[in-house]
This record gives structure tokens, sequence and C-alpha cells, in this order.
């Protein structure tokens, strides 16, 4: 594997495994945890792409196709005909779409995820931007605590994010062969949940709409729910 995944069980190959993009500006720390949540039989897999954590000094792709063929190549590596479960954020929703119809897993979820298209691009990097101010005073610690040119560093991250985002092409063949499993939080005022009604019509094997009492970030926010929820699907 090149680093564009970063899986946190000890013997990963093989395996039941459920891979995790992360929202805009985002690395995949976030989703560390949830290896232990879910205990050894699975294994958690995160998506980092570069330009952050680990990768901080690594150039962004030049286009939204090269980071999910490099993606779906070091997944291959893993995957050995396992159950294959693939879960995005916001942004890390648009790249976990397009590792579904590179990949062919058994299902996939979309957390505050719009379909492509609904909006620009510059509309999600105000929306975008302002979740994460907010979270600089708001968030956990880890934001909170940040100095001035850490916060700008994450935005900076988060910008390219958008860019990234602005290059993706919607194929002809769009639709997924796998179940499709549309999450929403109740509080979001960023991705209300009937915007997610609209992944209707991209998969063959039909798609389930769930909502969570939670804000736009409820993925993480809400984990005691919604990883024992992933983790039904691999089972």
């Amino acid at each position: 594997m090149s680093g564009w995944v970063v899986p946190w069980h000890p013997s990963p190959a093989g395996r039941p495994t459920l891979v995790c993009a992360p929202p805009g500006g985002s690395g995949c720390n976030r989703f560390r945890g949830w290896q232990a949540r879910l205990g050894l039989a699975v294994s958690v897999v995160g998506v980092q792409l570069p330009g952050r954590e680990n990768r901080f000094a690594e150039e962004h792709p030049a286009t939204f196709a090269d980071a999910v063929a490099a993606v779906a190549a070091d997944l291959a590596e893993l995957r050995a005909g396992a159950p294959l479960v693939i879960v995005g954020e916001s942004f890390g929703g648009l790249l976990a779409y397009e590792l579904a119809r590179a990949t062919g897993p058994d299902a996939l979820v979309l957390a505050a995820t719009e379909p492509p298209g609904n909006r620009s691009a510059a509309e999600h990097l105000v929306i975008d931007e302002q979740i994460l101010r907010d979270l600089f005073v708001s968030g956990p610690p880890e934001l909170r605590d940040l100095d001035e040119d850490s916060q700008e560093f994450l935005l900076d991250v988060l910008r390219r994010d958008d860019k990234l985002a602005d290059t993706h092409v919607l194929a002809d063949k769009f639709q997924v062969d796998c179940p499709i499993h549309a999450w929403s939080g109740d509080l979001d005022a960023v991705v209300p949940g009937h915007l997610l009604d609209g992944w209707a019509g991209y998969s063959t094997a039909g798609t389930t709409r769930r909502s969570f009492a939670g804000s736009h970030t409820f993925l993480t926010d809400l984990a005691d729910e919604t990883v024992p929820a992933l983790g039904s699907l691999l089972c």
C-alpha cells in the first residue's frame, strides 16, 4: 500500500472491512477509535488524502479521479474477497460514492452528503469554512486549542479539498450495484435530510434512509449509535 488508506487492525488483510472517508479539511484519525469499538473481527480503514496529518507535506492530487484511483488500488490489496462497507461524511461521501463505483462494496453509507451537482463548489466552500470556524470556537479540545497558524493550515486543506471536489465528473453510468444507506442528522442545517432523498436513483440495489438526532457532524458525534449500525452491515 502507498499510504492512501490507513488500516488500524494489526492484521487487516482478508477481514470484513469498514472503509471510512472523512469530511473536507479532515484526516482519517477521527475514525481511529472505531477499531476498538468494533473489535478485531472487523478491520477499520481510514482514507487519507495527501496534505493532512501524516501526509501533510505531500501535494494534493490533481483531480478527483486521480484520488479515487489511488485509494481503490490500495484497497484492492486489503480486500481479498472479504465483505466491504464504505462510509463517507460530507466531502468524504462523494469520495465514498466514487470508491463504491470503483470497488463494488457490499454496502455504501453516505452521511450528511448531497448527491453530486446539488450545489456549486463555491457554495460548499462558504458553508464548510463556517462549520470549521465554528469548531475552532466550540468543537473538541484538539480544535479549540489550535493557534492561528494551525487553524489557517486546516482551512487551506479544506479549500484544496473543495477545489478537488470541483473536478468531479459524474459518469454516464453513475449507479452503484450495492445498497446505499443515506444517513442524515435531524439538526443538520447544512445538508437537511430531504436533500439525501436524491440518492434514491443512484443504486441498482435500492436506497434506504435513516435519520439521527444530531447535527452535520452526527457520524462521529453519535458514534455510540452510528458505529454499531455500520458494524451490522458487515455481518
